[in-house]
């Protein structure tokens, strides 16, 4: 039950309004004067005071000063009741800081109405205050993270910040596992080495894909390596925290999951690729998945290595090169250095 603070000199109107404000469920104090009025609302730090200008010992607006300069009661509302209807007297009680000004006579449900608004934007205030006064990392805690942009936000936010120049290693296979990655700027490729010691890229990830997921055990090794494919920046947290995220979100670690699915299906469909399809199938796929990682339109240049494509593609670089010519012959690519630019994208989409 919310206290209201009724200061009003006249015995009839103040029995009489009391009256009203405690068959609406409020509890009631009522001061005399605005001396006693400013006691009563030091010591009982009312929810709401509701208070007449013309008064002896003070005045409504002594009233309204005084509280003004006591960090106790500086917050509280403050609704001014006068017969006073005189523009610069309204004014003067809005420049002093009264949230509201109700003339007399005034109908109950214009008081009733006045004292709820006030109260709502009271609770409102306060909450805004507490939520900027909490520490960041809390809020965030106590909220809890939603959704899978909402994890990534928290990445962005939160995260270790890092980058790697092109060519510079992430992580090793191997290596203890200890953080996981979103990637905020840049193409990175995962890879292996087999038996003979050739390089096999198993996976492209580009800007706003996550990387290092291995296990949710800590110092499991890395089972390949991640490299720059350009230059990238990285947002890491560890696997504890993340845990407990996930622990927290049914919703978040649902998403993840679909989304790791989603990858590993895709890398099913590479690795297929790769073991079936002819080799013209397989470079003309794996010019499409670069422009794809790349974000690059049909006019724009991919500038990646032979060496790259070929380990995507799962073939030799000496094929891969031949066929690439064979695909400059055809009009479906332009290759100036190491660059290519598709020129026939249906007709590389088209090639078996």
């Amino acid at each position: 039950m919310k206290t209201i603070l009724l200061i009003e000199d006249d015995t009839v109107l103040r029995e009489n309004t009391a009256e009203l404000l405690e068959l609406s469920d409020y509890d009631v104090i009522c001061a005399p004067n605005g001396k006693i009025g400013i006691e009563k609302a030091k010591k009982e730090k009312p929810d709401i005071i509701v208070c007449d200008i013309m008064m002896p010992e003070v005045d409504g607006y002594g009233v309204l000063e005084a509280l003004s300069f006591d960090s106790g009661t500086n917050q509280i509302p403050f609704i001014f009741l006068s017969a006073k209807t005189e523009h610069k007297e309204i004014r003067k009680g809005m420049d002093l800081g009264a949230d509201d000004y109700l003339t007399k006579p005034f109908e109950e449900e214009e008081l009733l109405s006045a004292i709820e608004s006030r109260l709502a934007k009271a609770q409102i205030i306060a909450n805004i205050i507490e939520e900027q006064s909490a520490p960041k990392e809390v809020q965030q805690k106590d909220d809890g993270l939603r959704n899978l942009n909402e994890l990534k936000n928290f990445f962005d936010d939160y995260g270790e910040i890092s980058t790697c120049k092109k060519g510079e290693s992430i992580y090793k296979e191997g290596e203890h596992s200890n953080t996981i990655y979103l990637i905020l700027k840049g193409v990175i490729k995962s890879h292996k080495m087999d038996e003979n010691g050739k390089e096999l890229i198993t996976a492209l990830y580009k800007a706003d894909d996550f990387l290092g997921f291995t296990s949710f055990v800590d110092n499991v090794p890395y089972q390949e390596s991640a490299t720059a494919v350009e230059e990238v920046e990285l947002a890491g947290i560890s696997k504890s925290k993340l845990k407990d995220i996930l622990e927290k979100s049914k919703n978040i670690s649902l998403e993840l999951m679909e989304l790791l699915t989603d990858n590993l299906s895709e890398i099913k469909e590479q690795l297929l690729q790769m073991a079936y399809s002819s080799v013209r199938k397989k470079t003309a796929q794996t010019i499409l998945q670069f422009a794809e990682v790349l974000n690059k339109k049909a006019e724009d240049n991919i500038k990646i290595s032979r060496h790259d494509l070929a380990s995507v593609a799962g073939i030799a670089t000496e094929s891969l090169i031949r066929t690439l010519s064979s695909f400059k012959k055809d009009g479906l690519i332009e290759i100036e250095g190491r660059n290519i630019r598709i020129l026939d994208l249906s007709g590389l989409q088209m090639v078996e």
